[in-house]
Order: structure tokens, then sequence, then C-alpha cells
């Protein structure tokens, strides 16, 4: 009688926890995807568009502002779809952000540009990017929770990996419509063909849809149902204040490293002279690896612990940033792609595939989905504006040393954050760590 039921118990399990993941992977796809496609047409055709100006450096600003206001709605979408998650349960949350995510991005698509009908295109564009931000904020969290909670104790970094690898796979969409689009040629991509790419997120979103409609709740969640805070985020603040800002620590260098490999790279390699093609081949290929790369580091930090994966990706960025920067201005473009390769392909890799784990570890389960959200508020809106940051530090400085300086102190900053993490870790017996 056991053996049948463990026979039908087994393969359902195994059908949920892959149904998990592969929600959460779609659902980082998409974030991902709209985020990467407004950084990529913002500095090849948002700031011309959107933001025209006789100074090129201003318009790209324009732009990059734009891009910044994403992150702050980020905290409020946090807070309210971290409360809905911890309350109702993770699955509500993410049917919730995906759909806003999905309308956002084609609302772009559709928007009238700045010699259509003046002012009203920009403010658009940021009402729609403000929209993103806040769908991005409860995203997160719940996709994250999603995957680990459904996952085998001894197996959470591995399944945190695949749901990690949805970043990748977004970068590499992006960039692939957008490469693909340019072979238009040059007039048809600055006319129309830029829309193409926010367009075609529908297809993600219904994708999307589907998965989450067979995927059941986290099972841990479920499991804590009875003890459910009535207000999470009070609690949040009021018994996990210093774990909260711990998490953001280890947050920050993650976050802040592919704004600067990406979004700024791109930016960077354009005032440069750097083909953008070229830029964009980088990208994608660097992407590419990281989404393959990231499984085999969260499958290592199964079996040697969670710090050491971690903060090698840390003190690697640290390592390698000024040499990337340095690399992309070279006119050989195999050199460029390389950095690229190495940075986000590597570096990047180790700690966006080990981190689901980490802050899952951090925070007890009736409190997860508010204490992720809140870590992540405590730096949305600061590390949002680390593109026109750096953008500004290089045109001020004419060096890029001044920009490679900023992420090694950020390095620092999350590497000190790292080793915390770890001492209460400990404390809560998380052997993984």
């Amino acid at each position: 009688m056991s053996s049948a039921l463990s026979a039908t118990t087994i393969p359902h399990q195994r059908r949920k926890r892959a149904l998990a993941a592969a929600a959460a992977t779609v659902g980082n796809a998409l974030q991902f995807y709209d985020f990467f496609l407004y950084a990529t047409a913002a500095v090849l055709v948002l700031n011309r568009d959107f933001f025209p100006s006789a100074n090129a450096t201003l318009s790209m600003t324009g732009a990059l502002a734009g891009y910044a206001v994403g992150f702050v709605s980020r905290p409020l979408g946090g807070i309210v779809f971290g409360y809905l998650g911890d309350r109702f349960g993770r699955k509500t949350a993410m049917t919730w952000t995906l759909g806003l995510m999905g309308c956002a991005t084609f609302g772009i698509g559709i928007l009238p540009t700045y010699n259509q009908v003046g002012l009203l295109a920009p403010i658009l564009l940021i009402s729609l990017r403000l929209v993103q931000g806040f769908a991005t904020g409860g995203e997160w969290g719940n996709g994250i929770l999603m995957a680990t909670e459904n996952a085998p104790p001894e197996k959470r970094g591995l399944y945190g990996a695949w749901s990690q690898a949805g970043t990748g796979f977004g970068f590499v969409l992006a960039s692939g419509m957008f490469f693909l689009v340019r072979q238009y040629g040059e007039h048809a991509f600055l006319s129309w063909g830029w829309r193409i790419p926010f367009l075609a997120s529908i297809f993600v979103v219904f994708v999307g849809y589907i998965i989450r409609w067979y995927v059941g709740e986290s099972e841990e969640f479920l499991g804590v149902n009875h003890c459910n805070s009535e207000n999470p985020i009070r609690d949040v603040l009021h018994s996990q204040r210093t774990v909260m800002f711990i998490a953001a620590g280890v947050i920050l260098a993650e976050i802040c490293t592919p704004l600067l490999t990406t979004t700024f790279a791109l930016a960077y390699g354009g005032l440069i002279g750097t083909s953008s093609e070229t830029m964009l081949a980088g990208v994608t290929i660097s992407m590419a690896v990281d989404m393959c790369v990231m499984i085999f580091f969260g499958y290592l930090s199964d079996k040697i612990g969670r710090t050491k994966v971690y903060g090698f990706g840390i003190i690697a960025v640290a390592a390698m940033i000024h040499p990337f920067f340095m690399a992309v201005g070279s006119p050989n473009r195999f050199v460029v792609i390389a950095a690229f390769v190495v940075i986000n392909g590597i570096c990047h890799a180790a700690m966006v595939a080990t981190q689901p784990a980490v802050l899952t570890e951090l925070f007890p389960p009736h409190l997860r989905s508010s204490g992720l959200a809140l870590s992540q508020s405590v730096i949305a809106v600061v590390v949002g504006f680390l593109p026109l940051v750096a953008t500004t530090l290089f045109y001020r400085t004419g060096a890029i040393q001044s920009v490679s300086c900023l992420m090694i102190f950020i390095s620092l900053t999350s590497f000190a954050s790292l080793l915390l993490a770890r001492g209460l870790a400990k404390s809560l017996n998380q052997k993984a760590f």
C-alpha cells in the first residue's frame, strides 16, 4: 500500500517542482526581457525619439533617467506583492505581476514619439516604466520562493538557479530580438523596427499564464499557513530588521553588476565608438553562457556551500570590472565579446545562481515574501540610478576608472554583508551556508 502511494506521490512531487521552477523561470525571463528591452532601446533609439537634444550625452541621460524611474516604483510593488505573497500565496501574487509587466511592455511598443505628441511622449513612457517597476518588485521575491520552497532542502541551490536562469533567457531573448530587427536596416529599425520586441512580449505572457495556471502553491507556504501573519510587513520591520539590511547588502553587487555590464556598457560603448552590433553580440552570448553556467553554480552551492560560491562571484566582479571596460574599447570584436562572457557568464553567474537559496534561508517561511521585498526595496531606488550615475561620472571625469572604483566599493560592501549572512545562517543551523 505504502509503495503504491509512494509510486503515485513521487512523480506528482517531481512534476509540481518542475512546474514551480518553470513558473519562476518564465516570470524572471519576462521581467528581465522587459527591463533589458528598455535599457537597449534607451541607448539605441529612445534617447532620440523621446528625449531629443542637440547634446548626445544629455539625450542619453534622459533615456537612462527613464530607465531609473522603473526602479523607483519597485519598492512599492515589492511591499504590496510581498504582503499578498505572505497572506494569500506566492502563486496569487505572481499571476498579477505577470499581467502587469506584460501590459506595460506591450504599451511601450505602441507609444507615440516626441515628434508626434511632444512632452506627452516621455510622460507616457515614464508612466509605463513605473508600472513595469511596480510589477517587477513583486515578481522577483515570489518567483524565487516558488522555486526554492518547492525544492528538496538538499537541492535548493539547484532549483533556485533554474528560476534565475530566466534572467539570462530574458537578456538573450531581448538582445536577440533587437539583433534580428536591426537586420531590416538602420532606417527601418529607427522608424518602426524597435517596436517589434516590445509587442512580442505578449507571447511570453501567454506562455507564463499557461504554466502558472497548472502550478500549485509553494509546499513550504502551505505548511506554515496556520501561523500566517496578519501584517507581515510590520512583523519583518519589527523582528527581522537586521536580517533585512544584511540581505539588502548581499543583493547589492549582484543587481549592480548587469546594470554596469549591459545598460551602462552599451551607452559607454556608443560614446567611445564601439560597434553597437558587437556590443549586442557580446551581451547576447554572455547571457547565454550565464544562463547555462548558473545551473552549475547552483548545484555547486548545494555541495560546497553558499558563501564560497557567492563570495567567489563578488570578488571576481571586483577584480574584473576594470579590465572589462578596457576590453570594451578594443578594436577587436572577439576581445569585446570575450570580456562580456567573463564578467557576465562567470562572475555574475556565481552570484545570481546562488542568490535564491541564500535569501530564502535567511527569513522564516511566513515572512519570506515580505522580507525579500523589503530587502530589495532598501536598495532598489538607489541602484536604479546606477547607469545614470556611471554615465555622469564618466562624462565629468573622462576616466572609466571612476566607474570601476564605484563597482569595487559596491562589491566590498556586498562581501561584508555576505559574511554577516553566513554568521546569521549558522546561528539558524543552515548547514548549506
